[in-house]
């Protein structure tokens, strides 16, 4: 019997609060289209306060909270293919810039306070 292969879970939790599902529906949308057969489940998961999170099976690959901002499409599309098919070419996508740009960024102290701050960007309640 031949040994099944389970295709990579892709998730991006976002915060309901801050209006943010039609971003993380669309960058999913963009996502499965570029990589239809290689994700084998995509997952929107409406998460706290300012959060944007982008996970390949359980590996954080883009946090709002230690980036200060969003992915473009091009990065993302970029960060995924990179650990689901790296072999893979991206065409007129693919990175020609420095790879540093691109690394993911380490956890810190500060993430981890800003982490449990409130949302300015978030409408109170």
């Amino acid at each position: 019997m031949a040994e099944q292969v389970t295709k990579p879970r892709v998730s991006i939790e976002y915060c309901p609060k801050c209006r943010w599902m039609m971003r993380a529906a669309w960058m999913g949308q963009e996502l499965l289209t570029t990589f239809e057969n290689e994700i084998g489940e995509f997952a929107l998961i409406p998460g706290g306060v300012g959060i944007f999170t982008v996970k390949v099976n359980n590996t954080v690959i883009w946090d709002r909270k230690i980036t200060q901002r969003f992915p473009e499409m091009k990065e993302l599309k970029q960060l995924v293919r990179d650990i689901i098919v790296p072999e893979r070419s991206l065409g007129h996508s693919d990175r020609k810039t420095d790879q540093k740009q691109h690394e993911k960024p380490a956890v810190t102290d500060d993430y981890m306070k800003s982490n449990q701050e409130e949302c300015q960007t978030c409408p109170k309640e």
